[in-house]
Order: C-alpha cells, then sequence, then structure tokens
C-alpha cells in the first residue's frame, strides 16, 4: 500500500508556483510600463508617397484660387513647427528639409492662390459646423476654392474614456452604440460639406482626409495608458466607411486615405511580426499625445492631399478643363 503524501511535501512546490506568479506579474506591469513610456523610433528623411515632379511643371490655374483648411488639431498643426504641417507644407513647400519635393507645391500651380486656416485643436464634427464653417466668407463666382478637411477622429477619441461614451465622444462605446453615433457624425459631415461647397457659387474640391490608427490595427490603446476599448477597431472602420461613402456621394469631394497609409507607423512600427510593419520605413508618424502626426506624419500627409489633388487637376499631362 503506498504512502500517503502529507501537504507539506509539497511545499517547494507552491513556493515556485508563487514566485512565478510574482514574477510574470512583475514582467508583465513592467513590460506595460515600458510600453507606455519608451521612446519609437521616428527616423529621419521623406515620408510618405513619392510625389512626381511632372505634374507641377505647368501652372494648374491662373483663376483666384483659395485654399481653405478646415477641421481639427491635424489640420491646425499640432505635433510639429508651423513651417512643417501639412497644411503649410501644401502651400510651400520647405526646401531645405524636403530637398525631393522641390517646386512641388500649390504656389507653384496656382500664382493667384490666397489661403487660411480656420482649423482648431480638440475640435469635432460639431465644432467645425458651428465654429468654422460660419467663419468661412461667401466668395464671388470668379473664385475657385480648395477645400482640406480632417474631421471625426476627436469624435471618436474624445475625451479618452474619462467620461462616459456618447455621441462626439465615443472612446469606449460599444459597436451598437456606434452604428448610431458614426451616422450621426456622417450627417454632420453631409452639413459640413454642403454648407462649404455653398461658399463657392464658382466652384470648389473638397479633399476630406479618413481617421488613422495608432495601434496599427491591432486595437490596444490600453498599452500606452489608456482605457481599454474592446470594439476600437470596428468602430473605426465604421466611421472610416461613413468618410468613403460621402466622398462617393458628392463629385468635388475627395478622400484622402491616411488611414491606410499611417498602418505600420504607430505603436507597433517596430515589431518586425506584425502583418503592418514597414520594412521600408518602420518608424513612428505620431506626436507625443498620439493623436497628431509628428513631423514625418505631416510630411506624408502633405503627400497623401497633393496625390489626391494631382488626380483631380492634373491628368496625363492637360489641366482639368473646369479650370
Amino acid at each position: 500500500m503506498s504512502k500517503q503524501l502529507k501537504w507539506y511535501s509539497f511545499r517547494w512546490r507552491i513556493v515556485l508556483l508563487i514566485f512565478l506568479v510574482i514574477a510574470l506579474s512583475f514582467g508583465y506591469v513592467g513590460y506595460r510600463l515600458y510600453n507606455a513610456m519608451r521612446i519609437r523610433p521616428m527616423g529621419d528623411g521623406p515620408a510618405g508617397p513619392a510625389i512626381a515632379a511632372e505634374p507641377f511643371n505647368k501652372i494648374w490655374s491662373e483663376q483666384k484660387t483659395v485654399l481653405i483648411g478646415i477641421g481639427d488639431s491635424i489640420t491646425r498643426g499640432l505635433g510639429a513647427s508651423k513651417k512643417d504641417t501639412y497644411f503649410e507644407l501644401l502651400i510651400y513647400n520647405d526646401n531645405e528639409i524636403y530637398s525631393d519635393m522641390m517646386g512641388r507645391d500649390l504656389s507653384h500651380v496656382f500664382p493667384n492662390l490666397t489661403y487660411h486656416n480656420y482649423a482648431q485643436d480638440y475640435t469635432t464634427t460639431q465644432d467645425h459646423i458651428e465654429r468654422q464653417l460660419v467663419k468661412v466668407p461667401q466668395y464671388g463666382t470668379e473664385v475657385r476654392g480648395i477645400i482640406v478637411i480632417t474631421s471625426g477622429g476627436n469624435d471618436l477619441i474624445h475625451d479618452y474614456g474619462r467620461t462616459p461614451p456618447k455621441d462626439g465622444a465615443m472612446y469606449g462605446c460599444k459597436y451598437a452604440q456606434a452604428q448610431i453615433w458614426c451616422e450621426n457624425m456622417k450627417q454632420r459631415l453631409d452639413a459640413l460639406l454642403t454648407g462649404l461647397t455653398k461658399k463657392f457659387p464658382g466652384g470648389c474640391e473638397i479633399f476630406l482626409a479618413n481617421i488613422y490608427d495608432p495601434t496599427d490595427g491591432v486595437g490596444d490603446p490600453y498599452t500606452v495608458g489608456l482605457p481599454r476599448w474592446p470594439d476600437s477597431m470596428k468602430v473605426i472602420a465604421l466611421a472610416n466607411q461613413k468618410i468613403t461613402e460621402l466622398c462617393e456621394k458628392y463629385p468635388n469631394v475627395h478622400l484622402v486615405d491616411i488611414h491606410s497609409e499611417f498602418l505600420g507607423h504607430g505603436i507597433h512600427c517596430d515589431e518586425w511580426w506584425r502583418s503592418t510593419y514597414r520594412r521600408d520605413d518602420p518608424h513612428y508618424w505620431y506626436y507625443t499625445n498620439l493623436e497628431d502626426p509628428n513631423r514625418r506624419g505631416f510630411d506624408a500627409i502633405r503627400r497623401l492631399f497633393l496625390r489626391e489633388m494631382v488626380k483631380v487637376y492634373w491628368r496625363g499631362g492637360e489641366t482639368t478643363s473646369q479650370y
């Protein structure tokens, strides 16, 4: 008959188990702190797609043209010096920093260009209607408009879950809630687009950016100290779907897809095993607040807007007939 073991004969195993639990706990906490606080590589040089020089060798229009900026802190330029924000770079390239983009800006193709940026930090789609659209003057038929917009991102993220999610501050919401609130966001953006178009009886082209994802498609904002949001990826996808629908609705509204280009340049940029890993540029394009671009991020956004503008204003060596 086998001898029955006493409980204390397992003491070494219990001690080992406790040690492993403690070690794993400290390891996890340490990793979370490291991941939240570590400085990710930002790289140097050009960022984003290459822009061909040929379209900028001809004047696109000598008509009076005004560039208007509408939206949140991305268009206002939080995260970089003024001359390195995407709005400013669209007008005048910084030849010292971006020599590869010399001559590839709107001042070279619109000699009668003026501009005004109405964008403000921490603003939502409702703010863009109430506080920015109303400031845009009514232009005459002799003036054409070019309007660049980043709007909707703050409707999703503010105030980072510090209060219960609601329409216009969806962080932490369930997908079912987002279906209603994203449709409301779409309706507000629709009112913004139609309102801006009415400001330009002579015509305007609107370039509307979608919403990027600093988690590189992983959906883990908690790893950098933010509250958990299990449905975040589904909500971002839904919001971007609504933005795409608006761009398809109006012939003068054009989608600027910053979401796709920024994947692989977020908080997981240097993790080579991710499907979004960018071997040619595995660097971080966001500012320290996570919601705005850094200098290289603004360069990428400038190029993405220009790429869409080339499609609209220049076709195979000829400017479009509408101008």
